[in-house]
């Protein structure tokens, strides 16, 4: 067995050394130009003659050193030691001229030592510098695994980065999912880098010994299969060979990796198919992969089991996060059920006003001009905008149910005592009417009856009329509409009006809180009711900030805010103007007073058509309350239509 390599000039005769290289194991090579003086795998002595110098320039021989070859000079005749110009440290041994073959040897064999030893530090130093990028790479990958919250998005990262590191060229992933007894892998993800075109289809497979997966989620142990297609006949695992079938695939070399928590409960399973020389080499002959496919080796068992590992522990935060996200998901819900529960007659409006603060957030993420170019969503803050959406009514749980339903002027047991006390004052009317007929012919007999008669019906049917009168002039006044000034000095006139209960004591018509409610110039709500009803963005703030948003979910509690806030100031509660009002805001306000002014369902108001409010609303761009950009974008991109 040849374990070394000698390498030397053309003008220096190996054969004046033959007797003591005899036996030595060492296989000699002559080198004619620079690029014959290549290190082997074995250690490798160059034997340079004085003669050659100058053929073998200094940067090619510091060359060799580096790749771990050795050399030993050859002195010339009456030169005590290396010239100044021939660096020493590229030299393991120096020969002085006559050199003797046994003298030859020993340099030699010092100069493989040197070899050797410069050959195991540059291996050492090599594999130093693969652990090294391993170790970045796997902590770089780490990283990603530890930011990424989306668990689809991080399936695919974990399934991707393993086959990257690892040279794959297919993959798998399964979850195991289901209560102790009756769990099941679930088959979540799959990746073929030589047939791309193959559809994945999720399914679930029973997690017991008879398939690869089965096997080392059952065991939690990993496989190293070096040809799927040759098991060892005592395994009680087989390989499906359907999808090779179906696509033309040959599956040879695997590694099946149980994914553990930790608490080293398997979670998952990671399967990696058909190891490669080169990760871009694409699998598409039988030959492809005689020549591309190697075994995995056990570093590369370990690397995998490490960033198993990781990945684990990953999909437990991802899963958890999305648990989060249900539960978040499931409060909103229940908050905005609640919201319409206590105001029916705005059912639908909170989630009517997300869905087009979204669909208007993608419109101003996809801007290419203007002021809003440079604005971008992500995922979580469309959610963010999605949630403040839905939960910017909340605060109405705290304003009184009476006021927040209330659609006419007066509450509906006002108005009743009102119908009460004018079929009061009528009945006392007739009871009047019938008693002064009766006195009168009590009194005054049939003389004169007939037209006393006919001026008392007169008497009382104006009486009647003006009760009638009275009655629809304080319905028409209970309408929540824009009335003139006109109307409330009749209706004062007719509240000025008494009667007398059962006591004889006069009482108004109106009492004066009914006065106040019914001359209310525009609207259902006086000025306290107002305030009361304003106050729900106060308590709306004041509830959500109690909540432990997430970090990506923090800003909820401040876009709900703002969205009865006009960017001329004149909004509240706060009052704040400009750039006081997060964009998210401005969207939003957009979209509630879309829906605000269309909703057919409010029954202090009548629906508009959504033309006219474009228009009522246009007006409140030019008088400098909305933002004109972010409106023009609602209406080019039709975003109040559902299908925008």
């Amino acid at each position: 067995m040849i374990r070394y390599v000698l390498l030397h000039t053309p003008t220096w005769r190996p054969a004046t050394a033959a007797p003591a290289l005899e036996g030595a194991q060492i296989e000699v090579r002559e080198v004619r130009l620079p690029r014959d003086l290549a290190v082997d795998e074995r250690p490798t002595v160059l034997v340079l003659d004085s003669e050659s110098r100058s053929t073998l320039p200094l940067d090619v021989l510091r060359g060799f050193v580096d790749a771990g070859g050795a050399i030993v000079a050859l002195g010339r005749d009456g030169e005590p030691d290396l010239p100044a110009e021939m660096p020493a440290e590229l030299f393991s041994g120096y020969v002085r001229h006559p050199a003797g073959a046994r003298q030859l040897l020993v340099a030699v064999r010092a100069g493989y030592r040197e070899a050797a030893a410069r050959a195991e530090t540059t291996r050492a130093r090599a594999e130093a510098a693969s652990r090294g990028r391993e170790i970045a790479e796997l902590t770089h990958i780490g990283v990603a695994l530890g930011t990424e919250r989306d668990l689809d998005t991080l399936l695919d990262l974990i399934l991707t980065q393993s086959r990257r590191i690892t040279s794959s060229d297919a993959g798998s992933l399964y979850l195991i999912e289901g209560e102790p007894g009756e769990k099941r892998l679930r088959f979540r993800l799959a990746q073929t880098y030589s047939k791309p075109e193959a559809p994945f289809v999720e399914f679930t497979m029973p997690m017991d010994r008879s398939s690869l997966a089965g096997y080392a989620a059952v065991t939690g142990e990993p496989l190293v299969i070096d040809d799927a297609y040759f098991l060892p006949p005592d395994v009680e695992y087989t390989i499906n060979r359907s999808f090779d079938e179906r696509y033309g695939y040959r599956t040879k070399s695997m590694l099946v990796i149980p994914m553990k928590d930790h608490k080293e409960q398997v979670i998952g399973v990671l399967q990696l198919i058909n190891r490669k020389r080169r990760f871009e080499a694409v699998l598409a002959t039988p030959r492809d992969v005689d020549q591309q496919v190697v075994p995995f080796s056990k570093r590369t068992v370990e690397l995998v089991t490490a960033l198993a590992g990781q990945a684990a522990v990953a999909i437990e935060n991802g899963q958890l996060y999305r648990e989060i996200e249900r539960l978040f998901e499931g409060f909103v819900q229940a908050a905005v059920r609640a919201i319409e529960q206590r105001d029916p007659t705005t059912f639908g409006h909170s989630g009517r006003v997300a869905d087009m603060t979204v669909r208007l957030a993608a419109v101003v993420d996809r801007a290419e001009d203007g002021p809003y170019r440079t604005v971008r969503f992500s995922r979580e803050q469309l959610r963010e905008i999605r949630y403040a959406g839905l939960l910017h009514d909340f605060g109405k749980v705290g304003v009184r149910e009476q006021v927040l339903v209330k659609a006419k002027k007066l509450y509906p047991l006002q108005l009743e005592l009102i119908r009460q006390r004018h079929d009061f004052v009528r009945r006392s009317a007739e009871r009047e009417f019938w008693r002064k007929r009766a006195e009168f012919l009590e009194t005054h007999g049939r003389k004169g009856y007939e037209q006393f008669l006919r001026t008392l019906e007169q008497e009382h049917a104006a009486e009647l009329g003006e009760l009638e009168h009275f009655m629809t002039t304080v319905l028409q006044a209970n309408e929540p509409t824009v009335l003139p000034a006109t109307h409330f000095e009749e209706l004062l006139v007719l509240a000025g009006r008494t009667y007398q209960d059962l006591s004889g004591v006069p009482r108004p018509y109106l009492t004066d809180r009914e006065v106040r409610y019914l001359t209310i110039p525009k609207g259902s709500l006086d000025e306290t009711e107002r305030l009361e009803i304003e106050s729900h963005v106060n308590h709306t703030y004041s509830f959500l900030k109690e909540i432990p948003w997430t970090r990506e979910l923090h800003d909820i509690p401040l876009i709900a805010y703002g969205h009865h806030e006009k960017l001329d100031g004149h909004g509240y509660p706060r009052g704040v103007t400009g750039d006081a009002i997060p964009v998210q805001t401005r969207m939003m306000t957009i979209s509630d007073i879309y829906d605000a002014l269309t909703a057919a369902d409010r029954p202090y108001k009548s629906a508009v058509a959504p033309a006219r409010a474009l228009d009522i609303m246009d007006e409140e761009v030019r008088a400098g309350q909305l933002d004109g950009q972010l409106f023009q974008l609602f209406v080019d991109a039709k975003v109040f239509e559902p299908n925008a």
